[in-house]
């Protein structure tokens, strides 16, 4: 029987760690059939001499909940390999949701997330209410990617307990009604349930979200209708706030991991942020002591800094202020010609000296932009390449002998497209690398989807090819390719991905070892109604294949839509 697709002389990693070898991969039915030296015949033959061929990446925390309404293509992951994504981290999640309360949702979406309402409200055909019927919506849906979701925290609370979600604690009915809501998702293919302590998480009325109100008895409750299951991973954003406050939370997570005996995971980070931080290597001890207990728990990690993102065309830090609010609301090419008259720039100089001092509150994206501190222009860099290697604000400033903010408008003026960056946490390259050496660290933690205007993590995987393999030498490519498949896959139970073997499903990334890389980032409208949105693609990757067929060349969709909805172990097999 001929094969459907056949890739044929690549160099194979094949996501396991085992050293590379040269062989073709033989594709039908979705489904990997051969590896070797295949003699079959094939519909179609990508040639991949020169090239990588390596399980598609997965990414297990991302935000595409509202976005795989609208995007086929699942950008920007896609052009980064990934052909996974798993969504609705965070307990953020559009169900299960009243009709009444959709918009609710979304602008809660938008002040957690920074997803703009009006796309969602534009782009969204919300005919779901249940979380199963959430689950149908997507499966039916057009997708070049696979998908998986979570039930998230806030909005079962807010389903099941209206206004009061906001403000009280569960009754026992309020309880007894989100437990069957948990087993009902988690039967229907949830991949688990998802839940968030950051303080950084508010809703529109700068108050916290659902989940924050809960206490730890209700989340033992939750977690336990997993443990009853037998299946689902619990997914937390944890409590960052200080490091008094994230000893307690950690204590109180590893009792909900050794009890539950359910796979638990939560965001680790480095910040200088906070009350007294703690080091970045107490979550790693901390990671190994619950393993001494028993229980299976993984820290979510990225492969550099989490940054603000700021330029011209999106924001910028002083927006809040008055004569830049003003300034802010003209036409582009109005506010290029004022920021280079040298009176509106002067006043634009002054009106920064009354933001408020730097402190050592713990700021996300969100926060950095809407209730903005005097920025720290020695840890504000002038975006010029992918590498970690910018100058800085400050830098500039000191070489031409300007005040910083004179220094961001002419970079802006001479180039409209000029993007800076200010890391929030994991500042130290050091740092990063310590986490991601770990081994019950995940190299996972994106975040796309999420911060379209603010933040740009959807690049970790071409990222970790590039900086930590090419640039810095600190893995080898099969090490790397295993954190970002087989170590993923297991972690989530796929257990029909992230590796290239006989029988695995067809999600396949062929590219360039020694071009890989992000591309710089742009501010472009494309959300539907308009909305702005940062875009990264990618150099170096040849070719993604979903599901065995062809999905992206070089860069560029070719309109197959052969993702799936994943369904997570708790589902009746099909």
């Amino acid at each position: 029987m001929a094969l459907d697709l056949l890739i044929r002389g690549g160099t194979i990693v094949d996501g396991s760690g085992a050293a590379r070898y040269r062989g073709d991969v033989g594709i039908r039915s979705g489904r990997i059939v051969e590896i070797g030296r295949i003699r079959s015949a094939a519909e179609r033959t990508l040639d991949a001499d020169g090239l990588i061929v390596a399980p598609g990446f997965i990414d297990g925390h991302t935000h595409m909940d509202a976005q795989v309404a609208w995007d086929r293509i699942g950008s920007c992951s896609c052009w980064h390999g990934v052909t996974t994504v798993i969504m609705g981290n965070c307990g953020f999640a559009l169900a299960p949701c009243r009709p009444a309360d959709r918009e609710w949702f979304a602008r809660c979406l938008t002040a957690v997330e920074d997803i703009p309402t009006e796309a969602m409200l534009a782009g969204i055909d919300w005919t779901w209410e249940t979380f199963p019927e959430y689950l149908a919506t997507v499966d039916r849906l057009p997708k070049a990617i696979n998908y998986g979701a979570y039930i998230g925290h806030s909005a079962l609370r807010m389903y099941v307990m209206g206004r009061r979600a906001l403000t009280e604690k569960a009754t026992e009915d309020d309880l007894t009604r989100m437990v069957a809501a948990v087993k009902e998702a988690v039967r229907a293919g949830a991949m688990g349930f998802s839940s968030s302590r950051a303080t950084t998480h508010v809703t529109p009325d700068d108050t916290p979200v659902a989940s924050r109100i809960a206490d730890w008895s209700e989340l033992d409750r939750l977690v336990g209708a997993l443990a009853d299951l037998n299946a689902g991973v619990f997914q937390i954003g944890p409590d960052t706030s200080g490091g008094e406050a994230q000893r307690r939370f950690l204590a109180r997570l590893k009792q909900v991991a050794v009890e539950s005996g359910r796979p638990v995971m939560f965001g680790t980070i480095s910040s200088r942020q906070g009350d007294k931080p703690n080091p970045w290597t107490y979550q790693l001890d901390y990671l190994d002591e619950c393993a001494a207990a028993g229980a299976r728990m993984w820290g979510q990690t990225t492969t550099r800094s989490i940054n603000a993102i700021f330029s011209l065309k999106s924001y910028l830090p002083f927006d809040v202020l008055p004569a830049w609010r003003e300034l802010r609301r003209l036409p582009l090419d109005e506010q290029k010609r004022r920021l280079a008259d040298p009176a509106a720039r002067s006043r634009l100089i002054a009106d920064e000296a009354h933001m408020k001092p730097r402190d050592n509150v713990f700021q996300g994206g969100g926060a950095a932009t809407t209730d903005p501190r005097k920025p720290d222009y020695d840890n504000l860099y002038a975006m010029k390449g992918v590498d970690w290697n910018d100058p800085t604000v400050a830098q500039l400033s000191g070489q031409r002998g300007q005040h910083p903010v004179d220094v961001m408008i002419d970079l802006v003026l001479e180039n409209d497209n000029q993007v800076f960056v200010q890391p929030l946490v994991n500042e130290d390259p050091e740092h990063v690398l310590g986490m991601l050496k770990h081994p019950r660290t995940l190299a996972t933690f994106s975040d796309s989807g999420a911060h379209v205007c603010q933040e740009m993590g959807s690049s970790l995987q071409t990222h970790l090819l590039s900086y930590w393999v090419r640039v810095r030498g600190a893995f080898t490519l099969e090490e790397a390719v295993r954190k970002l498949t087989f170590d993923n896959a297991s972690a989530w139970e796929l257990n029909d991905r992230g590796l290239v073997r006989a029988g695995y499903a067809a999600d396949l990334v062929l590219f360039d070892e020694a071009r890989v890389r992000p591309a710089m980032p742009s501010v472009e409208t494309d959300l539907p109604g308009g909305a702005r949105r940062l875009v990264q693609k990618a150099e170096g990757i040849a070719a993604v294949v979903v599901n065995g067929r062809v999905t992206l060349e070089h860069g560029r969709a070719t309109g197959q839509v052969p993702g799936m909805l994943l369904r997570g172990p708790g589902a009746p097999a099909a």
